[in-house]
């Protein structure tokens, strides 16, 4: 078990992101002192170099260079997000890193459930025309009794498959190590071809960045379609718009590669895509989520008890 051992005396130096973080963290413990920090803005400087938790924005987008050294003292780098792609592998000797799993995981299976059952029933389409002014009716798909292949079982996955029950899906989840309900990606060749409905759910790692490449999505059957709530560089972009531009395919998703996805990008105009600027997670409850995780995160530290949600540790 990691822990961040104090002395009893000691004041813990917080940096955050926010003053309504730095509030909630200092209603902790009169031994708890925040201070806030734009990272962009260059390194900390005085009493704030001297911090020994980091809690960052998210996981994406890595630490700017020199920042953490800049910070002598760091031991622990806190996420406000699941993802950690960003630092994973980036800290320095004797820094843990700690991720915010389940901040963001009802928002994200919400959005999933949202965009499979808007681009099952053709809502973008109808949204179309709408704003055209034709009424243009049309059946659609449906996600009741679907087959729905969710690459990933983790806590959005499992969360996405509670949501799903009441369309009596045929749900199979999939996952890199088997285990009970869990089948494996070596499967994936011969669970492709059934699928109505393949959700990515997965963290952006070596193994899973392009793993949805043009042999993955010729795997799915015709109409079928493509739901993206992980990361962006999961899947291959040319390969999905490929299939996208002959209407093989359809997809929903929520994180592009790249992202943001520049103006004049192809894949705005791509047939048969719903597409959302990475705004999964964004409702106001994920805030306070994550702002229960770091309280939660720096109230172990001061009772001294092990760390939650380690991603790295020395």
């Amino acid at each position: 078990m990691t822990t961040l051992e104090l002395a009893a005396d000691e004041t813990l130096h917080v940096l955050v992101p926010s003053r309504r973080l730095a509030e909630a963290v200092e209603e902790l413990s009169p031994r708890v002192r925040a201070h806030r920090v734009v990272p962009a803005e260059g390194p900390p400087r005085g009493e704030p170099a001297q911090a020994q938790v980091w809690v960052a924005g998210g996981g994406s987008a890595p630490p700017p260079e020199g920042f953490l050294d800049a910070l002598p003292r760091l031991r622990l780098v806190q996420l406000t997000s699941a993802g950690a792609e960003g630092f994973a592998g980036r800290m320095p000797e004797g820094v843990v890193l700690c991720n915010a799993r389940g901040a963001h995981t009802p928002a994200t299976a919400e959005w999933v459930v949202a965009a499979t059952l808007a681009a099952q029933r053709g809502l973008p389409s109808f949204v179309r025309e709408h704003d055209a002014g034709r009424w243009s009716f049309a059946t659609q798909r449906s996600l009741v009794g679907a087959r729905v292949l969710v690459v990933g079982a983790g806590d959005i996955a499992a969360t996405v498959g509670r949501m799903l029950a009441g369309f009596d899906v045929r749900l199979t989840y999939v996952a890199r190590r088997p285990r009970e309900g869990v089948r494996t990606v070596a499967e994936l060749p011969e669970l492709l071809p059934e699928a109505d409905v393949v959700v990515l759910l997965v963290p952006l790692t070596p193994e899973t960045t392009g793993m949805v490449d043009a042999r993955f999505l010729a795997a799915m059957p015709d109409g079928a379609l493509l739901v993206n709530a992980a990361r962006g560089p999961v899947v291959d972009t040319g390969a999905l718009l490929a299939e996208l531009t002959s209407g093989r395919l359809r997809a929903a998703v929520d994180v592009t590669d790249p992202e943001p996805l520049p103006e004049g990008h192809p894949l705005w105009h791509a047939p048969g895509l719903l597409l959302t600027p990475h705004i999964g997670g964004e409702v106001p409850a994920t805030r306070e989520r994550a702002t229960a995780a770091v309280t939660e995160q720096i109230g172990r530290i001061l009772a001294g008890q092990p760390l939650a949600n380690v991603v790295d540790a020395y």
